[in-house]
C-alpha cells in the first residue's frame, strides 16, 4: 500500500525506538514452496502485549495460539496480473476508479531493454516521463492513454478495452528486483482470494491452507472476509496509503461487535484488513457495513478501535506501515519484535514470514 509522500519517514521513525537495516539475505526471493517449504510453515514471530514476550513458532501451530471465540477477519481481494512489459517500460495497474479509468504506475524496465516485452526481466525504478494524452501501444494492439497526474507516481489512464481480461491475457504479476524470477499466478493468491482486483497480493493471507483453515474453525474461531483492493507498493521511498476501495459486509460487521462483546479477541489479517475495519469503525466506535474509498491511516495517535490484533508480514525499514503496528503493539514492543527478528533471520516481503501482534 502507498500513495502521497506526506512526510511519512519522520513519523516512522518516531514509530520505532531505532531504524533498521534490512540485509539481502533476508529477502525472500521466491515462494517458500520453492525453498522446500509449505504455505504453512513459514515461521510466525508471536508479539504478545499482554506480557511483553516475543515467541518463534511456526505458521501452521497458529490454531494453538487462538481460541474459541477469537476472530480472524481477512481480505478477499485476489490478485491481477497487473503487470504489462514493454520493451523499455511496464506497466502497472493499480487501481480501477468509478468512471472506468484506471491508476498506473510506468516504471523502468531493468537491463537495456533489448530482451523484448515477454522477457522476466523485474520492473526497475519508477519512470519519471511521461505527458498528459500520451498514448503508449501495448501487447495485443491496446493502447493506454496518459491522462493525467494523480500523485508524483501514478497517473490517471485509460485502456481502449475493458482491463481485466486484458490483463488476464497479456499480464503478469508485479515483481519487484528482490525476487529473481517470475512466478505463476497461483503463487500469489490467497485461499480467501474469490474477488480479483488487487494489484499486489494481501500477502498477510498467503501461509492459510484449507487445512489450516479448516483446523481454526473446528476449534471454535470465526472467519469473516472484507474486501479491500491493493495498489501498487513504492519500494523507494516511504508513502503514506492513498485511497483505495474496500467493503466491510453487513455479516462480518455482526460477527466483529459479536466477537468484541463476547470478549473474544479481533485479528486483522493484514494491514488492509486493519485500514478497512477502522474505516468502519471511525464514525461511532463500532463496526458498521460500510463500503466506497478510504483514506484512513493508521497512527499511533489515531490509534485502534475496531481490531484487538493482527497477522501481517514484515515490513521494510521506514515503512508506513509500521506506524500502524506501533500503533497496536505499542513502539517498545514492535522495536523489540523487530531486533528479535533481524537476529532470528526471518524472511520479509510477500513471500516471507508472518508476525502475530496480540494480546
Amino acid at each position: 500500500m502507498n500513495g502521497r509522500d506526506g512526510g511519512a519517514g519522520g513519523l516512522v521513525a518516531d514509530a520505532m525506538a531505532a531504524d533498521f537495516v534490512l540485509p539481502r539475505e533476508l529477502e525472500a526471493h521466491e515462494p517458500p514452496e520453492a525453498r522446500g517449504v509449505a504455505r504453512d510453515g513459514v515461521r510466525l514471530l508471536v508479539s504478545d502485549r499482554g506480557t511483553g514476550e516475543v515467541g518463534h513458532h511456526t505458521f501452521a501451530e497458529l490454531p494453538g495460539l487462538l481460541g474459541p471465540g477469537d476472530l480472524l477477519v481477512v481480505n478477499n481481494s485476489g490478485t491481477l496480473p497487473a503487470a504489462v512489459r514493454l520493451d523499455r517500460l511496464a506497466v502497472h495497474f493499480s487501481t480501477e476508479r468509478e468512471d472506468g479509468t484506471w491508476l498506473v504506475e510506468l516504471r523502468r524496465r531493468r537491463g537495456p531493454g533489448s530482451a523484448g516485452p515477454g522477457s522476466a526481466e523485474a520492473a526497475g525504478e519508477p519512470y519519471r516521463g511521461g505527458a498528459d494524452g500520451e498514448w503508449l501501444p501495448l501487447p495485443g494492439g491496446a493502447t493506454l492513454r496518459l491522462l493525467g497526474r494523480e500523485t508524483p507516481r501514478l497517473w490517471r489512464a485509460s485502456l481502449d478495452r475493458e482491463v481485466t481480461g486484458y490483463l488476464r491475457r497479456y499480464g503478469v504479476p508485479i515483481r519487484y528486483s528482490y525476487v529473481d524470477r517470475d512466478w505463476p499466478l497461483a503463487d500469489y493468491q490467497t485461499v480467501f482470494g474469490v474477488r480479483p482486483g488487487s494489484a499486489e497480493m494481501p500477502s498477510a493471507g498467503r501461509p492459510f491452507t484449507t487445512g489450516l483453515v479448516t483446523s481454526l474453525v473446528s476449534r471454535g474461531v470465526g472467519i469473516a472476509p472484507i474486501t479491500l483492493h491493493t495498489g501498487v507498493a513504492s519500494p523507494e521511498k516511504d508513502e503514506p496509503p492513498y485511497p483505495e476501495r474496500f467493503e466491510v459486509p453487513e455479516a462480518t460487521a455482526r460477527q466483529v461487535e459479536l466477537a468484541r462483546a463476547s470478549g473474544g479477541r479481533v485479528i486483522a489479517v493484514g494491514t488492509t484488513v486493519v485500514r478497512a475495519l477502522e474505516t468502519a469503525a471511525l464514525a461511532t466506535g463500532r463496526v458498521r457495513a460500510a463500503g466506497g474509498w478510504t483514506s484512513h491511516i493508521v497512527t499511533p495517535e489515531v490509534g485502534v478501535r475496531a481490531v484487538s490484533g493482527l497477522l501481517t508480514g514484515l515490513h521494510e525499514p521506514r515503512s508506513s506501515h509500521l506506524l500502524m503496528l506501533s500503533a497496536i503493539a505499542g513502539r517498545d514492543l514492535l522495536s523489540r519484535s523487530y531486533a528479535e527478528a533481524l537476529g532470528e533471520g526471518y524472511l520479509w516481503h510477500e513471500f516471507g514470514d508472518v508476525h502475530l501482534i496480540t494480546g
